[in-house]
């Protein structure tokens, strides 16, 4: 059975003015948040508001939500893999809401992602910060220029630019050039030129964020 969301405006505008007062209202704020959250998915995904990104979209308002509810400080739970990894068994389980109201299953099936990539999630900032304290004392035992605001810049993507450290660290363009060259030089980070651009990639960092 093929599912066909809604498609006229007045209908769609109604539909989410409707999800935004259960999203907000005092009435149900009695509901437990991470029970919530999978219907306010649920409902989200049939609407279907947009020609494309829905699933996208869908999928920060998960976040989003635990953020308003305080369950999580910053938005970094992010079910995009679980779901990837199980689309099968997400796309049988909203069309079985909406044929046989199985909410019950759906709900639980969305916890266990929750707990599964909130593990994971975990793994990822432990290797991060663990990378992080290599490469304070890698650059604080070989160069000179270190600095805590050094590092935070180079884990706070996963790549760099001069312009960044220029900004960042209020140095001349010169010398933050010739950081991030020295520390490209070094094998801390990887120098790409894109363009006219030189980007300056910290390449573990990228394969801890990648490698999930």
């Amino acid at each position: 059975m093929v599912f066909t969301p809604p498609q006229n405006y007045n209908e769609i505008k109604s539909l989410l003015e409707n999800l935004e007062a259960y999203i907000n209202s005092p009435e149900f704020h009695e509901i437990d948040s991470l029970i919530k959250m999978p219907i306010i998915h649920y409902q989200f995904e049939s609407i279907h508001p947009f020609y494309d990104g829905n699933g996208r979209t869908g999928r920060i308002i998960n976040m989003l939500y635990l953020v308003q509810q305080k369950l999580l400080d910053i938005p970094v739970l992010y079910l995009s893999s679980y779901i990837i990894k199980n689309k099968n068994d997400y796309y049988r389980l909203l069309q079985e809401v909406r044929t046989k109201d199985a909410w019950e299953e759906w709900i639980i099936w969305m916890l266990k992602g929750v707990e599964i990539t909130a593990l994971e999630t975990i793994k990822v900032v432990n290797k991060i910060k663990i990378l992080m304290d290599d490469y304070k004392k890698e650059i604080r035992s070989e160069f000179s220029f270190y600095s805590h605001d050094l590092i935070n810049i180079l884990f706070k993507h996963p790549y760099t630019k001069i312009d960044f450290l220029q900004k960042e660290l209020g140095v001349h363009r010169n010398t933050a050039s010739s950081y991030l060259n020295a520390l490209a030089k070094h094998g801390l980070l990887n120098k790409v030129k894109i363009g006219k651009s030189n980007y300056y990639i910290n390449q573990k960092l990228f394969n801890t964020l990648t490698k999930r």
